[in-house]
């Protein structure tokens, strides 16, 4: 499903350059689940931006479902990311202006479905994440906790391919959190491929595979 040769990123700073991720190798196959750990400032959320083709500065090969992404224009990227991939952000990224409800519906509109078949599913979500209460709040009215919930329902109401998740359970209860963890390990036996950045081995043992970074490798 991914594959990363020689993935390279770097700040150009007065006195040279600074990397952030240094000839990453890496594959990914389909229905796998991931998880990718490491210190601090390692790369661990930069490699998840690339991955999810929300971060177009970098230089290498990138493949993904046979395409080749390095040499796309960012139009096609975007394309392919609404497509195949959801991703959980460690800062939400919840649209401020949209209730809960059209948080959720954001994805669904990029597909090519019906009304009712959206309505269907934003409801599913609602349903599945035990906030349907708060379906006509907007995020400034959630605590951290919702809108962490509210982040992992927008992440996987279209069914995506590829789930990328970053600090997926940072601002849960422990209990919301081995929830969601445990939504991504069915997902994943439903053929969901997962990657998820974590400092939890506890989080990370639900992954089949971790792969360590620090200062920018893969060790």
């Amino acid at each position: 499903m991914i594959r990363l040769r020689n993935v390279e990123k770097f700040f150009e700073a007065g006195f040279g350059r600074t990397y952030v991720l240094r000839r990453i190798n890496l594959e990914v196959r389909e229905g796998e689940f991931v998880s990718i750990m490491g210190p601090s400032g390692a790369g661990k959320s930069t490699l998840l931006a690339i991955l999810g083709m929300l971060d177009g500065t970098w230089s290498g090969e990138f493949e993904f479902l046979g395409n080749a992404v390095h040499d796309m224009k960012p139009k096609q990227r975007v394309e392919l990311n609404k497509k195949y991939i959801g991703f959980v952000f460690q800062s939400y990224h919840l649209i401020d202006d949209l209730t809960v409800y059209e948080n959720l519906d954001l994805p669904l509109s990029y597909r090519n479905l019906k009304s009712s078949e959206r309505a269907s599913l934003v409801c599913d979500a609602l349903d599945r994440f035990h906030i349907v209460g708060k379906k006509d709040l907007f995020p400034s009215q959630l605590s951290g906790g919702q809108q962490q919930l509210v982040a992992v329902a927008r992440a996987v109401v279209a069914n995506p391919k590829l789930i990328l998740a970053d600090e997926p359970t940072g601002n849960l209860h422990s209990s919301q959190g081995k929830e969601i963890m445990e939504l991504f390990k069915r997902l994943n036996e439903e053929g969901t491929t997962i990657i998820q950045v974590t400092h939890s081995e506890t989080n990370a043992a639900y992954g089949k595979r971790v792969v360590q970074l620090q200062d920018g490798w893969i060790v």
